[in-house]
């Protein structure tokens, strides 16, 4: 029950905090897109904090992240995997849901860094609309952090992985970074309840530049699987076998 407790208290301080540091940061935000890094990251970092006193729940990083102007396509399991990720590259944006471009305060944050708003259920064209606009921010430094699943996904549940992550690596002609983790065993996907323990994060290899796009949908899809089921067993999560 005191479990329960303190993970709604720290939901309750999670969404709380985004109005105050984000309206308190907004001067520094306006300033500079480093300015908005600094906030944001600021943000991170307390919830981190409070994640860990309140739940007891913390976070390993395993892997070397990415310095340089690379793809990155990671396993999405919780909004954690999101803010390590943040933490742990120089300048991150996102390929994220259109729906959160309008969240107050939020949305103005993700967009200020150069995050992709894309529109779920357009298929073709959403692909489309997504690669244009990354493609216009190609010669802006910084990490693209894709989540080829396009959601968050229940721990050990049946991959689907959709193209758009793939056709993003043709067209940008960049290296990408495969990223596993096991974050959902601990704070699931819907629920209240965080487990407390130690939730890894891990960067893993980096897919050469010039895969033609079925290689590179194989390669990733079993990298990032593949790591990541290994983590969920570390857990003691039920993990069945792949076929």
């Amino acid at each position: 029950m005191m479990t329960l407790f303190r993970s709604i208290l720290f939901d309750f301080l999670m969404f709380a905090l985004v109005p105050i540091i984000g309206i308190l940061g907004l001067p520094i935000a306006l300033y500079s897109r480093g300015g908005t890094y600094w906030v944001m990251r600021q943000y991170a970092r307390t919830v981190l904090f409070l994640l860990r006193v309140l739940c007891g729940l913390s976070v390993e990083v395993r892997g070397t992240p990415p310095q340089g102007n690379v793809m990155i396509a990671a396993k999405h399991q919780s909004f954690l995997d999101v803010m390590v990720l943040f933490l742990n590259v120089p300048r991150a944006r996102f390929i994220m849901k259109q729906e959160l471009r309008w969240v107050p305060v939020f949305g103005f944050y993700t967009m200020r860094i150069g995050s992709t708003p894309v529109s779920r259920g357009k298929k073709g064209k959403a692909v489309s609309a997504m690669t244009r606009d990354v493609e216009s921010k190609k010669g802006e430094a910084g990490q693209l952090i894709i989540y080829p699943e396009g959601t968050r996904t229940l721990p050990g549940a049946p991959p689907a992985y959709k193209v758009g992550a793939g056709v993003i690596y043709t067209r940008l002609g960049q290296e990408c970074c495969l990223v596993a983790t096991n974050v959902g065993a601990f704070w699931p996907r819907r629920g209240w309840r965080r487990r407390p323990g130690v939730a890894v994060v891990e960067f893993l290899e980096t897919i050469p530049v010039g895969l033609e796009l079925h290689d590179f949908m194989d390669t990733m899809q079993t990298g990032i699987e593949t790591a990541s089921n290994r983590l969920l067993q570390e857990t003691g999560f039920p993990v069945a076998p792949a076929d």
